[in-house]
């Protein structure tokens, strides 16, 4: 796992090694820089696969291409095989080589046959032109700028180390986090900087304006040609989960497993020790919370498969380790998990370097509880569009807006923290100032997820609500938050349930399958015979955080300061409405906990970055 940097035609192309500073944490092993007339390429090294020959920005053997790349190719030994039977030869043992010599053979082709994450960028210096392409769900990020030629890297952090790059702030990033918790690509908090969505890649020929960007892999459409039942579709998914972690064992240093005790954590756990991982350690945080604690569960796992299991108590999350976490964010991510996660992955990080996650199982397989409420449950009442019409007008109170909603837009109510329902409770505006709304769009809120929707299916069902998740949730935030808290401490975390083998098994069987018994069908007969049913047939519990102690506690001077201080933090926000959400959470009239948390992420995030006001 390894940061990556570079520069076309830019005239930052001379502030790379202060750039590359901002990646050291995703790179702590080495450092290297390629410089050229036309191009800087930089890398900060994760080393995992062959230490000694895998150095970037690494070249072709002639010289002509150069690399870096973040990531890792899971099935690269039967490429590498594959292309040895062509005829090439091979310098290292490492998969950056083959991912290099794939590229040369195979061009943009290549992308198909990996089975990996990886966001990576190859310079063609006969060309002059640069090849950059991310993972199909997006597991590794890639952002770019085209301000003065091109600019990229891992995360958005090296932009601010660039002098004078324009620090304007995107108004449909900051809505879209407001709504959502996260920026979606292709947008990013600042606004000439872009995310590269998963599934795509890019060319860039140097001297040109704008690059050209081409989408390599799309979700497939709901298919009912799948398996017919539960035995045949847990049959399909065994083989492919055995596949994928067996590649992903694949590591020159000490590897281990986040374990929370739920059903996908649990099942890598099983396959890594049917596979033959020697010496495996699980790591697991230890909640004093009622109702948010699974560490029994992780026992009793790591016991069954002979794992030395590492509990960490999860802390108080003082202040200090608060703003600790935050620190690894490019930009603002408000999943209170990502709290804890960058926690476990200080524990992690002491014992191994690579930690394998359960991440996407709930996705794949129908984990969710809102994936059993499709919007043919919600049909129009009719009475519900006069008193639409009546709330509009005033002459009902807003408040009452959610009882006119229905199909599709009621299902986005629940879903979304805020949005566009002018004067509801979940009214975007209420949290901007006047002077920014144009440039936010409220009114756009919900186009990304509706055109989403339409693309797969256009209706809003189990199967289709899991195949958007695949494309927004989990890359988002599920994975962005294990990316950046696992990299803050230089970890590696891979997610064998997203390995290509399990997600075209997953994909292949009706959403139908899955969703029967509650979700997870075809996991949870997976588990039966190998897991304690303790683990597989008890409720969905989420990986969180206490939020209201938390406000009311240990967090409670830095909220006041923050909150307190809004109209200077941020300007563009309406402090007093903030300011306001903060205060019921703190009393007993309720208010949101994830809309507050939200606010207070932004708010300590952009007293990281000031000088973000204008918002274009």
């Amino acid at each position: 796992m390894c940061g990556i940097l570079g520069a076309i035609s830019s005239r930052w192309a001379s502030h790379m090694e202060q750039a590359l500073s901002a990646l050291s944490p995703r790179g702590p092993d080495a450092r290297g820089i390629h410089r050229e007339p036309d191009a800087v390429l930089a890398h900060a090294r994760l080393a995992v696969i062959d230490a000694t020959g895998g150095v970037q920005p690494m070249p072709s053997a002639d010289g002509r291409h150069w690399l870096v790349f973040n990531g890792e190719i899971y099935n690269f030994l039967d490429l590498r095989q594959e292309l040895i039977q062509q005829g090439y030869r091979f310098a290292t043992r490492s998969d950056s080589e083959v991912l290099l010599i794939a590229y040369l053979h195979w061009g943009a082709e290549m992308l198909t046959r990996l089975d990996g994450m990886f966001a990576f960028a190859i310079w063609d210096t006969q060309e002059k032109t640069l090849f950059a392409a991310r993972d199909r769900l997006g597991i590794k990020p890639f952002f770019y700028a085209t301000v003065s030629g091109l600019i990229f890297a891992s995360t958005l952090a090296p932009f601010f180390k660039l002098p004078g790059f324009p620090r304007r702030l995107n108004g449909r990033a900051l809505r879209d986090y407001l709504a959502f918790q996260t920026p979606l690509a292709p947008d990013s908090f600042l606004a000439d900087c872009r995310q590269l969505p998963p599934g795509h890649f890019l060319r860039y020929r140097a001297g040109e304006k704008n690059p050209e960007i081409t989408r390599y892999w799309q979700l497939p459409r709901p298919g009912t040609d799948g398996p017919a039942d539960l035995e045949s579709g847990a049959e399909r998914v065994d083989a492919a989960l055995r596949e994928s972690v067996r590649r992903q064992l694949v590591a020159d240093v000490p590897l281990g497993a986040f374990l929370s005790g739920g059903i996908d954590s649990s099942l890598i756990v099983r396959y890594m020790a049917e596979a033959g991982a020697k010496g495996m350690q699980c790591f697991s945080l230890k909640f004093s919370q009622v109702g948010f604690d699974e560490s029994a569960h992780a026992r009793t796992v790591a016991e069954r498969f002979g794992c030395t299991h590492h509990e960490l108590p999860a802390p108080e999350i003082d202040i200090p380790a608060f703003l600790a976490a935050m620190e690894g964010l490019d930009q603002p991510l408000a999943d209170p998990s990502y709290v804890m996660t960058h926690a476990l992955s200080g524990l992690t990080r002491a014992h191994v370097t690579v930690a394998l996650s359960g991440d996407g199982g709930d996705e794949l397989f129908g984990g969710y509880p809102r994936y059993q409420d499709p919007q043919s449950a919600h049909p129009e009442l009719f009475w519900q569009a006069w008193t639409r019409r009546l709330i509009d007008r005033g002459l009902l109170p807003a408040a009452l807006t959610r009882r006119t909603l229905h199909g599709r837009e009621l299902l986005h109510y629940r879903r979304v923290e805020l949005g566009p329902w002018h004067r509801s409770r979940k009214d975007l505006n209420r949290y901007l100032a006047p002077a920014v709304r144009e440039a936010c769009a409220v009114g756009s809120t919900l186009e990304s997820w509706n055109r989403l929707v339409d693309e797969l299916g256009g209706t809003l069902d189990g199967a289709t609500m899991m195949r958007a998740d695949l494309w927004s949730y989990l890359p988002e935030i599920c994975l962005v938050k294990t990316d950046r808290a696992s990299m803050a401490h230089g970890l590696e975390a891979r997610v064998p349930m997203l390995g290509q083998p399990v997600v075209e098994a997953a994909l292949s069987i009706p959403a139908a399958l899955h969703l029967r018994d509650g979700g997870k069908a075809v996991l949870k007969r997976l588990c039966r015979d190998a897991l304690p049913e303790s683990v597989w047939n008890r409720p969905k519990q989420g990986f969180s955080v206490p939020l209201r102690e938390l406000f009311r506690g240990a967090w409670r001077p830095l909220g006041d300061r923050v909150f307190a201080d809004a109209e200077r933090i941020a300007p563009f926000l309406d402090a007093p409405a903030a300011r306001e959400q903060w205060q019921r959470c703190l009393s007993d009239r309720g208010g949101s906990r994830r809309l507050t948390y939200t606010l207070l992420v932004l708010l300590l995030w952009l007293e990281r970055h000031p000088g973000l006001e204008e918002v274009v």
